[in-house]
């Protein structure tokens, strides 16, 4: 008997490998094919198209970094280190995401529908969790914000501005450091007191 989910897992790992490497746009079916070391006509057995390939290896991928934050915060009591931890283990969790990232990002995917869903999906996701790590210190009393939603879609933006710079040195060992700076920035502003 065949294990479907053992083929499908198969032939989603061998066509993220090859989305990672030449993109949505150059990659093709017949690669995934013969990366997966099965006809095409099988391929199509599991997934009707490239796109549907494509949705799942970046809903995958999606997964992936929502489990890792999850780990790396589980534990976390202090909501400061908390929420250090989920943008640090966010950020260096991303640049392995290559397909995630790109289908985040870029305007060309944009045209595919189940794009803006999956944007959608994880903006959503990320602002209530860092609302939650939010919420957690102003009831602790080690942060005060009024309107934590807004400081939520605040961080986000923030950490989104940081990862093209972070993605494109090829050496990031500065990225703790340059994430202490913007949570230092972030906790307690730039005038002085």
């Amino acid at each position: 008997m065949v294990d479907r989910e053992g083929v499908r897992d198969k032939i989603l790992g061998e066509a993220r490998n090859i989305f990672s490497q030449f993109g949505f746009r150059k990659t093709t079916m017949d690669e995934i094919a013969q990366a997966a070391r099965m006809g095409k006509s099988s391929i199509y057995y599991y997934f009707t198209s490239k796109e549907d390939i494509f949705k799942a290896v970046v809903e995958k991928e999606a997964k992936m970094l929502q489990e890792a934050i999850s780990r790396a915060t589980a534990d976390i009591e202090d909501p400061v280190e908390k929420l250090k931890k989920h943008i640090l283990v966010r950020m260096e969790t991303f640049k392995d995401l290559a397909n995630f990232y790109a289908a985040i990002k870029s305007e060309y995917l944009s045209h595919l529908e189940f794009i803006e869903k999956i944007r959608i999906k994880y903006d959503q996701d990320e602002m209530n969790r860092v609302e939650k790590i939010l919420q957690e210190g102003v009831r602790n009393g080690e942060f005060r914000i009024d309107d934590t939603r807004l400081a939520s879609v605040a961080i986000v933006t923030a950490m989104k501005g940081m990862e093209i710079p972070l993605f494109w040195e090829e050496n990031n060992t500065n990225t703790g450091r340059r994430l202490d700076e913007i949570l230092n920035i972030l906790f307690y502003g730039i005038i002085k007191r």
